[in-house]
C-alpha cells in the first residue's frame, strides 16, 4: 500500500500490532475475551448500568406517522452503529415510557443481532424504540460510548456466535446480553480509548469517503463512455436521425427504435404468493439481489425447496444470459443470469431476448442507460415507492444496431473499460482493508491488547 492511501495514519494501516500493549496481563476467565490488562476488571454488563435490558415498545404500522416523536427500529439502524437518515415517528403518548435519554445504549436482539446504537439527545432530537431493542443506561463511571465501543470488537462478535450455537432461535434476548462479559478499565483510561478512537475513525472514515468519492467519479465516467457507445455509436460521421425518444436525441439513421417487449422471445414475472423459504435449497433471486449489472448473492441468502422450485418457476425456468429487470424497491436494477441453479422471486421480470436482434449485454448496458432509465421513471407510479406495471412496460423503447455492430460496441467497452475496471477494484479493496483496519483498531483499544493511554492527543 502506498503512502498516499495510508495518509494521516501514524503507522502501515493494517498493522495494528505496531502500538505498544500494556506491562501485565491477566486471564479473563472468559474464552472468547482471553487475556485482559491486568488492572481492568471482568464484569457482566448489567453490573455496568443503573438499568438494564429494557425492551421497547411494541407499535403497530398503522400508528406511524410523519411527525412526533422518532421510533427506533432495527432495520434503522446502520452497521456502523448510525441512525438512517429516513425513518418513521409515533405520537409521544403512545411511547412516553420508552422514551431515549442521552447515553443510552441500544441494542438488537432480532434480525440485525447485536446491532448497537448511541442516543445523543442533541444529535438525535427525541426518540424511542421498538420491541426488538434492547436498551442500556450505562453507570456514572461508565462512558456510553465505552459501552458502545465493545460491541463493536471481535471479542462481542465472538460472543454472539457462542450464544447463537447454543440457541435454536436466531436472537439474543436481553436477559442473555445483560449477563454477557464486559471489560471495564478505570475512568480515565476510558476516556483515553474513546479519545483515541474517534481520533483515529475519523482519519480512516475520511480516507473511506476520499476512496469513495474517487469510486463515484470513475464509475461516472465508465456510464458515460458506456452510454454514449449504446446511444450514438462507434461511428462519429455516421449519419444521424430523430430518434422519436424524448431522452435519446438523434441515433444512427441504420439503427432501429423498437418496442422492448417486443424484442423478446420470452418474458416471465413470478408475481403470486411469496415462496415458502427453506433453510438450504435453491437459491432465490430477489430484488435485493440484483444490483446494477450484476447479481449480487450475499445481498439476500434465501432459499426455496427443490420440490417446490418447478411450481414456483412453472411460468419458465431461467438461462444464461437472460435479462433480469426488478420493477420496485428498487426499481430498474438489471442483471443476466449468471447460473441457471436458481429461483426468482416476485418485482423481477426476466425477459429473454431475440438473440437475431440482440447481444445480452448490449441490452443490459442499454436497459442501465439514463435514457431507459427514465422511460421507466416517466411510467413509474407509487408516492413512497416507485414501481411499474407489466402493462406499461411494452411502451418501453430500446435502440437496436445490427447485431455486428453490437458486437464491435461491446469490443469497445470492454477494450476502455478494462483499466478503469482494475482501478475501481483496487479502489475497492482498499476501502475494505481500512474497514478491516477500523475494526481491528477498535477490538486492539477497547479489549485491551494494545496500550493507547497518552496516545489519545497524538
Amino acid at each position: 500500500m502506498s503512502a498516499a492511501d495510508g495518509e494521516g495514519f501514524a503507522i502501515d494501516p493494517t498493522q495494528v500490532r505496531a502500538w505498544k500493549r500494556y506491562p501485565a496481563y491477566k486471564d479473563s476467565g472468559v474464552e472468547w475475551l482471553g487475556e485482559v490488562p491486568e488492572h481492568w476488571e471482568v464484569r457482566r454488563l448489567k453490573t455496568l448500568c443503573l438499568r438494564s435490558a429494557l425492551y421497547g415498545a411494541n407499535v403497530a404500522a398503522t400508528a406511524y406517522t410523519t411527525t412526533g416523536v422518532r421510533f427506533i427500529r432495527t432495520t434503522d439502524i446502520t452497521e456502523d452503529g448510525h441512525l438512517k437518515e429516513t425513518g418513521v415517528f409515533v405520537p409521544e403518548e403512545l411511547v412516553k415510557d420508552y422514551l431515549l435519554k442521552g447515553g443510552d445504549v441500544l441494542i438488537s436482539r432480532s434480525g440485525t443481532v447485536g446491532r448497537a446504537f448511541l442516543y445523543d439527545s442533541g444529535e438525535h432530537g427525541p426518540c424511542a424504540y421498538a420491541g426488538y431493542l434492547v436498551r442500556f443506561v450505562p453507570s456514572e463511571n461508565v462512558l456510553p460510548k465505552f459501552v458502545f465501543l465493545f460491541t463493536k470488537t471481535q471479542a462481542f462478535a465472538d460472543f454472539l456466535q457462542v450464544t447463537a450455537i447454543s440457541s435454536t432461535i436466531e436472537n439474543v434476548n436481553g436477559e442473555k446480553y445483560a449477563n454477557a462479559a464486559w471489560l471495564l478499565p478505570p475512568l480515565p483510561e476510558q476516556q483515553a480509548i474513546v479519545a483515541f478512537l474517534d481520533r483515529e475513525t475519523v482519519r480512516i472514515d475520511a480516507l473511506i469517503e476520499k476512496k469513495h468519492r474517487f469510486i463515484e467519479l470513475l464509475e461516472e465516467k465508465r456510464q458515460a463512455l458506456i452510454t454514449h457507445a449504446v446511444t450514438k455509436g462507434l461511428d462519429p460521421d455516421a449519419e444521424m436521425k430523430d430518434s422519436g425518444v424524448a431522452w435519446i436525441g438523434k441515433v444512427p439513421a441504420h439503427w432501429e427504435v423498437r418496442a422492448f417487449t417486443r424484442c423478446a422471445i420470452e418474458q416471465a414475472d413470478y408475481r403470486g404468493a411469496t415462496p415458502t423459504k427453506t433453510e438450504s435449497g435453491i437459491f432465490l433471486v430477489t430484488a435485493k439481489n440484483i444490483r446494477k449489472g450484476w447479481i449480487d448473492y450475499e445481498a439476500s441468502r434465501e432459499f426455496v425447496s427443490e420440490i417446490d422450485y418447478l411450481t414456483i418457476m412453472r411460468r419458465g425456468l431461467p438461462r444464461l444470459g437472460d435479462l433480469l429487470l426488478t420493477t420496485e424497491a428498487p426499481l430498474g436494477y438489471a442483471a443476466l443470469v449468471d447460473r441457471e441453479d436458481i429461483a426468482l422471486a416476485q418485482r423481477v421480470i426476466r425477459f429473454r431476448m431475440d438473440p437475431s436482434l440482440f447481444e445480452p449485454r448490449f441490452v443490459l448496458y442499454s436497459v442501465l442507460s439514463p435514457y431507459f432509465q427514465n422511460q421507466m421513471l416517466c411510467q413509474s407510479t407509487g408516492s413512497t415507492v416507485l414501481g411499474i406495471k407489466a402493462s406499461k412496460l411494452p411502451q418501453l423503447k430500446i435502440l437496436c444496431p445490427p447485431v455486428s455492430e453490437q458486437q464491435q460496441i461491446l469490443a469497445l467497452i470492454d477494450k476502455k473499460c478494462a483499466m478503469p475496471d482494475k482501478i475501481l477494484e483496487r479502489a475497492n479493496r482498499q476501502i475494505a482493508l481500512f474497514k478491516e483496519y477500523r475494526t481491528a483498531l477498535i477490538s486492539a483499544a477497547v479489549t485491551g491488547k494494545i496500550d493507547v493511554r497518552g496516545e489519545e492527543a497524538a
